[in-house]
């Protein structure tokens, strides 16, 4: 039996409602992102260049774009397997380079917010394969 013949198309209530829920979920992790950081651009621009990255305040308007964009397609489910493969990078990117293990011997707490990166991005993947749903996504930039 193949992976593809035992998905069933035909989604029941409660999955549409968990995929929505999802949706959601994704989408507001990233609109509190983005949010702070129109709030405040320079504290953000501030964090990143204490990081040691290049050009703090160009890096903060690109993270805060990329944000909107990944919340259009969570929130439309438009391209949505690349933006969840794309979020999955971003948020393993961010976890390595904001709370990696360089961080862990200033502040345990770090190593807390490094792993829930991950766990972050095992629902990314899942979402990239699974899809958007059937209710409430247009199927842009989908093969099926």
């Amino acid at each position: 039996m193949s992976l593809e013949s035992a998905q069933s198309p035909v989604q029941t209530p409660w999955q549409t409602a968990a995929i929505l829920i999802g949706r959601l979920i994704f989408a507001a992790v990233f609109v509190m992102a983005v949010t702070f950081k129109f709030i405040d651009m320079g504290a953000t621009a501030g964090y990143i260049a204490a990081a040691g990255f290049p050009f703090p305040l160009f890096l903060a308007w690109c993270a805060a774009l990329l944000e909107v964009v990944l919340v259009l397609c969570f929130l439309t489910g438009a391209f949505f397997t690349p933006a969840a493969l794309v979020a999955a990078v971003y948020v393993i990117f961010l976890g390595f380079a904001f709370h990696g293990p360089s961080h862990w011997a200033g502040n345990q707490a770090e190593f807390g917010f490094f792993v829930d990166h991950f766990t972050f991005l095992a629902g990314l993947l899942f979402a990239a394969v699974h899809g958007p749903g059937n209710v409430l996504a247009l199927k842009l930039g989908s093969a099926s």
